[in-house]
C-alpha cells in the first residue's frame, strides 16, 4: 500500500499526537474507546520502527490509557500489534491497538490476547 492511499497517513482524526506519532479512534471498534496509534511514517512492519518512533508510540499509549479512563471507565485493556498477514494485519501501515475491555463484554475473558487462536485461549 503507498502512502498516497494508506487510510493512516493522514493525522487529521487525531485526538492526541507527538512529533512522531498519533491517536485516532478505530473507525470499526471492537469495543467503546478502541482507539489506534500510529506512528507519522509510512513503515508497514512493527520491527522496522526506530527506537524513537517505539518511544512515541508507547508515550501514546500511556497517554490514551489515561483520556479512555477518564471518557470511559473501562475495567481493563488489550493492547496488541499485528505485524504480518498471518498475523491479521490487513493495513500495511504499522498501527498499536489499545482496545479497553469491560466487565461481562465477554463470557470467558481469561487468557485475553491469546485468544487470537481460540482454541488456545483457555489454558
Amino acid at each position: 500500500m503507498s502512502e498516497t492511499n494508506c487510510p493512516f497517513c493522514n493525522s487529521k482524526e487525531a485526538v492526541i499526537k507527538n512529533d512522531m506519532a498519533y491517536a485516532r479512534y478505530d473507525k470499526y471498534p471492537v469495543s467503546k474507546g478502541h482507539t489506534l496509534i500510529v506512528p507519522h511514517r509510512h513503515v508497514s512492519d512493527f520491527f522496522d520502527l526506530t527506537l524513537d518512533e517505539r518511544t512515541a508510540i508507547f508515550e501514546l499509549v500511556d497517554k490514551t490509557k489515561v483520556l479512555l479512563d477518564k471518557e470511559h471507565q473501562s475495567d481493563g485493556y488489550n493492547i496488541g500489534i499485528n505485524v504480518g498477514e498471518a498475523a491479521g494485519q490487513t493495513v500495511w501501515h504499522v498501527h498499536v491497538h489499545v482496545i479497553p475491555r469491560y466487565a461481562g463484554d465477554m463470557d470467558e475473558p481469561r487468557g485475553g490476547v491469546r485468544g487470537v487462536i481460540p482454541e488456545k485461549q483457555k489454558y
